[in-house]
């Protein structure tokens, strides 16, 4: 008997599954509402995880769990890198790069893990 996550498909719900998509929207909406649909997605996901244990779904909770995570990191660092550079002589014309940097991130995260998905394949 194989532990593989997409050896067990019969385990993975429709309703899971659509569940999942709107996680995935809802992070890819968040850039434009402040984040604060991410940290819904993050509440919705944490608190559904035991649902879908052992599927290939749960390594898209964790996937999306762990952008979130990472994300609000480099949210912090980019702020404190923004707020010296925008000080600095050569910051004010360079202080939005490591925020579009992280956006750029955020977003491959969010379609690659959302593609993944539509195929019915785990992340990673």
């Amino acid at each position: 008997m194989s532990t593989d996550p997409v050896a067990a498909p019969g385990r993975d719900s429709e309703r899971e599954t659509n569940f999942t998509h709107v996680l995935y929207l809802l992070h890819a909406l968040a850039p434009f509402t402040a984040w604060l649909l991410a940290v819904i997605a993050i509440i919705l996901g944490i608190v559904r995880r035991d649902d879908v244990r052992g599927t290939f779904i749960e390594s898209h909770i964790s996937w999306l769990s762990r952008t979130f995570w990472w994300g609000l990191l480099w949210i912090v660092i980019c702020a404190v890198l923004t707020a010296v550079l925008f000080f600095s002589i050569i910051g004010l014309p360079i202080a939005w790069l490591p925020f579009t940097i992280l956006f750029i991130w955020y977003l491959y995260r969010v379609i690659r893990g959302w593609l993944r998905l539509s195929d019915g394949r785990p992340v990673e």
